[in-house]
């Protein structure tokens, strides 16, 4: 039966906003009729749910729809809280469920990562009471007459109250722009207008998936011509069509020869860039801006917020922000914080995604960094710099983070373009299919809910009840790991690629941390192409480094030498590992305040960037050789 519709012209927001986008809306009266339920396939019950939500509260459908997905790209989320607190594929949120936490929460990890200065170590003051943003499925629930649990449980209702949270905001503004850009939770005309545009691109294009529960969804494309959105100014690096706003880190001195919040350089004249770093806050947003502008705090170079995809730059990229614990990372990095509380196992919402994508590739243009998992990193890629500090590094942004999802909306596959059978394969499971026993989300020791991840574990052996490998970094007591939703010392993540040490039936082994890791290998792997490291024909074994330091006779007389430590892991002959870049030496002398002080050591020894576990490695180019993986 062929959908009927109308255009309509969409009023901008009423918050000083000068902009108007036409969207041609399905009327109300024009939806589809019901399928009656009998006649109809059970994985489409969730579009009947968004039809029958659209129809009762006087919502078009596709806009109910686009809302939905970029929030939540109609998902379920196994009931578990966003990184704003959000439920369900309306993204209700309840902060008051989910918790919040500290971005620094261990207490023992320095961000800054160099031996040369004081350790930093951080608390932060108690969280500030959440915004309405936070909290709006308390409205939602009295919408409809049901209680907050149950939009947390339920989808069907969670649609229902999320319809009618935006006719309440409809008849409050007068127009479905303003009621779409009061959804996102916005406080100005500026991002609540880039969240706009977003969810009408979606309904312009089109889309259709299977959701994490197996839903067949789809948004049938309707004509759109937005204006776009652009940076809100000119004093921030951030792509034109996000919004983004300076909030600036503060650069200043401190009492006892100290200063904060990060360093001053001149890259990529000084230091080339080579990495992004992929974090999250642990804090709201409100108070992460408040966090990096406390000059005895750390910093990092933007935040991302998780509702509507604001972003904010605080320390200019040409700068050292001190974000990663490592100080290598740390000067060849830009760190992107992206919102989010101590809820373990939350999700991410779509806006944040295509925000932070947009981001992301727009560095990586601008410093020419390749996209790949070798050079975009998840702070819990970020390697420790000595044994000692191994524990302390952090596992964010998490096994849910949806990596494939992420470069796709950079237009990058993550799957292999090697031959079948190749020795080099890519991490590729099914994020929605692949969900591991994951525990301690909520509680220590309790299941985690049912949901999709990026993440494969590792057993010892070819066997579903065998043991996880070992990390003598992160248990020095030789202890195996575990399947708590932070512990990363047996897991490979999506994008990461690593050589093949044996296959058996449907099994797969990989070389990590000196070990073999086996996995089943269903659907769970692509093959790749590319170059393998392994030591040099007479080495036993190889020293393994968490930076790539210079050799002492490189550093001048007024800088101190910084010792290579080697990592307690052993790279043996015979073992090989992914080949993600070859570097020079370099160490960042920064400890004054004055920054023509500071200077930049290059040492003659050459290292080779190794996927080594779940986080990155550096050996000496002298000790190993590369070879192609074929």
């Amino acid at each position: 039966m062929p959908r009927s519709c109308r255009p309509v012209t969409l009023e901008p927001p009423r918050h000083r906003s000068t902009r108007t986008v036409g969207l041609a809306i399905l009327s109300v009266a024009g939806l589809l009729a019901a399928v009656p339920a009998d006649a109809a396939p059970a994985d489409q019950q969730r579009q009947r749910d968004f039809a029958a939500a659209a129809r009762e509260f006087g919502v078009p459908e596709n806009v109910l729809l686009g809302v939905s997905y970029m929030e939540s790209r109609w998902d379920f989320n196994g009931g578990t809280p966003s990184t704003s607190a959000g439920y369900g594929p309306m993204h209700l949120t309840d902060l008051r469920e989910a918790g919040s936490g500290t971005h620094h929460d261990k207490g023992h990890e320095d961000p800054r990562g160099d031996d040369a200065r004081q350790v930093k170590l951080l608390s932060v003051p108690a969280s500030q009471s959440p915004p309405p943003s936070l909290q709006t499925i308390d409205e939602a629930a009295a919408l409809i007459g049901e209680d907050a649990a149950t939009l947390r449980t339920n989808t069907a209702q969670n649609i229902r109250a999320g319809a009618a949270l935006l006719a309440k905001y409809r008849r409050e503004s007068g127009s479905w722009n303003a009621a779409v850009a009061r959804y996102s939770g916005a406080k100005d005309s500026a991002e609540a207008q880039a969240f706009v545009d977003e969810v009408f691109d979606t309904i312009s294009q089109g889309i259709s998936r299977r959701t994490d529960e197996g839903q067949s969804v789809r948004l049938t494309a309707t004509p759109v011509s937005p204006l776009r959105s652009r940076s809100d100014s000119p004093k921030t690096e951030c792509p034109n069509t996000t919004s983004c706003l300076p909030v600036p880190a503060p650069y200043q001195e401190l009492p006892n020869n100290d200063y904060g919040n990060h360093d001053k350089a001149d890259r990529p004249k000084s230091q080339e860039v080579e990495y992004i770093v992929i974090h999250d806050t642990e804090v709201g947003w409100d108070e992460a801006l408040r966090l990096v502008q406390d000059p005895t705090y750390v910093s990092w170079h933007y935040t991302i917020r998780s509702a509507d995809g604001r972003i904010a730059q605080h320390v200019p990229t040409k700068d050292v922000a001190w974000h990663a614990g490592n100080w290598y990372v740390n000067a060849k990095s830009v760190g992107i914080e992206h919102e989010g509380f101590a809820a373990k196992g939350a999700w991410y919402t779509e806006a944040m995604y295509r925000s932070s994508a947009k981001l992301v590739g727009h560095l990586a243009r601008k410093y020419d960094i390749p996209l790949d998992r070798a050079h975009i990193l998840g702070h819990d890629n970020v390697p420790g710099t000595t044994p000692a500090t191994i524990k302390g590094m952090h596992w964010d942004p998490g096994p849910y983070w949806d990596w494939a999802h992420y470069f796709g909306l950079m237009g990058v596959s993550l799957s292999g373009s090697g031959r079948p059978g190749s020795p080099l394969v890519t991490i590729t499971p099914d994020y929605a299919a692949n969900q591991p026993p994951f525990t301690g989300c909520e509680t220590a020791g309790q299941p985690c809910p049912a949901r999709g991840s990026g993440s494969v574990v590792l057993r010892s052996e070819p066997n579903d009840s065998a043991p996880l490998l070992q990390d003598i970094g992160l248990r020095p007591d030789g202890s195996a790991s575990t399947l708590d939703v932070s512990d990363i010392g047996s897991r490979a993540e999506t994008g990461q690629q690593y050589v093949v040490a044996e296959r058996r039936d449907d099994w797969t082994a990989i070389w990590y941390l000196g070990q073999k890791g086996w996995f089943r290998d269903t659907h769970a792997t692509s093959p790749a192409f590319g170059l393998a490291v392994t030591p040099r024909p007479g080495l036993a074994t190889v020293p393994v480094f968490g930076r790539a330091f210079p050799e002492a006779e490189a550093y001048p007389a007024n800088v101190p030498v910084q010792q290579v430590v080697p990592l307690p892991y052993t790279f043996s002959a015979g073992q090989r590992y992914s080949l993600g870049n070859v570097l020079g030496s370099e160490y960042y002398w920064a400890t004054t305040f004055d920054p023509a002080k500071h200077v930049v050591v290059t040492g003659k020894t050459r290292y080779v960037q190794i996927q080594f576990g779940h986080r990155i490695a550096f050996v000496k180019a002298d000790d190993v050789q590369l070879l192609p993986a074929l």
